[in-house]
């Protein structure tokens, strides 16, 4: 799995039965070189409206090729390292376009190569038949999230409605109303900017990739006039529509130094997530106090913070979902794992209630080119 922080890859060995039993066995992170890195970031950054993704052909092209190439170096070092050869691999890819109205979600990763080079059965190209089945190709880890929380359920005795949020470039919450009946009992949305905002404003402000932590916002001061007329100038006015990092901008926090516009955009990202989880509760009429918090994000503690503050419930449980023997920072990547698993037995991976889909659909193209 590659996110919207495009530092790296992430690569997880997994046991599942693809119903439910998942076992981790092992994850690590490769990071990008430095060259293919701002490759993926000036495609990104050039790629905002459709038709660029008929214009930019060839050099999308070119620089699929070289993810593709790094991605089966990693895999092939991770599985000479762990000596076990996985029976599927399911290869997410780097997204650099996401238009759920136009129903297009672009990942880079040539498939058919990567099977070539790991001699492994590969699952790729995990959103086309949810949009063709007139879904939001978005969000599509509801199902592991789902499979998680009875984990933690039967192990932790957490009680039902329970939150996952993961705050990646994009926040997603799946609610798990109860372990019965997965077409019932999970809804999920994209609610607001995650990550994406704050590590745009770090990598055009400094040589730095992201906020670690947090620190920047930490030692700066949010501009309150500035992040006000934000507030009111910006609205989500549906969460029942995917969303792309391309929906949201920083030029508002334009005059501000590297410090007070991370504080800024900070607090902008925490009352949206805030929001979104508000209307979550508002939808689906029920009060969910239990949350566990997944992704980059979560190690965000000014982010974590502000979410608390403008959620205003002194009843409100937000919990690292590493306290329940998870590593956070690999729950995207074993889900596609465990997604994968489910192409091969032809299990659907979304549903009506997690992206609007007509109905539940399969995910991913299989691919054996060895």
């Amino acid at each position: 799995m590659s996110g919207t922080s495009m530092d790296g890859v992430d690569i997880s060995l997994i046991k599942t039965d693809g119903y439910d039993y998942f076992e981790q066995i092992s994850n690590k992170f490769y990071e990008f070189s430095d060259e293919l890195y701002k490759d993926l970031i000036f495609l990104r950054e050039s790629i905002s409206e459709l038709k660029d993704l008929d214009n930019k052909f060839s050099i999308i092209d070119e620089i699929e090729k070289k993810f593709t190439l790094f991605n089966a170096q990693v895999i092939n070092e991770f599985i000479k390292q762990e000596q076990t050869r996985p029976e599927i691999i399911g290869f997410h890819g780097q997204t650099i376009y996401h238009n759920s109205k136009a129903k297009i979600s672009k990942q880079l990763g040539n498939g058919e190569l990567l099977s070539q080079l790991t001699n492994c059965t590969v699952v790729n190209n995990f959103r086309k038949q949810d949009l063709d089945n007139y879904g939001q190709g978005a969000p599509l880890t509801p199902i592991f999230h789902y499979l998680i929380s009875n984990q933690i359920n039967k192990k932790n005795k957490l009680t039902y409605p329970i939150n996952i949020i993961n705050i990646g470039g994009i926040t997603n919450v799946t609610t798990i109303l109860d372990n019965k009946d997965i077409d019932k009992q999970i809804f999920a949305y994209d609610i607001g900017p995650g990550n994406c905002l704050i590590d745009e404003w770090v990598r055009k402000k400094s040589n730095k990739k992201f906020d670690e932590n947090g620190s920047l916002a930490l030692s700066g001061k949010a501009n309150q006039l500035i992040l006000n007329q934000s507030i009111d100038n910006f609205q989500i006015s549906s969460i029942e529509e995917s969303m792309d990092i391309n929906d949201f901008d920083i030029s508002f926090v334009k005059g501000l130094n590297l410090e007070d516009g991370c504080a800024t955009l900070n607090e902008f990202t925490a009352y949206l997530i805030s929001e979104g989880l508000k209307k979550i509760n508002q939808i689906n009429n029920i009060e969910v106090k239990n949350f566990i918090i997944c992704g980059g994000g979560r190690k965000n503690k000014k982010l974590v913070e502000n979410i608390y503050k403008y959620m205003s419930d002194e009843k409100l449980i937000i919990k690292d979902i590493d306290v329940y023997q998870f590593d956070g920072d690999f729950i995207e990547s074993q889900a596609f794992g465990y997604l994968a698993a489910r192409r091969i037995l032809e299990l659907p991976i979304t549903f009506p209630t997690t992206t609007r889909c007509k109905n539940p659909s399969l995910g991913g193209q299989i691919i054996k080119n060895y």
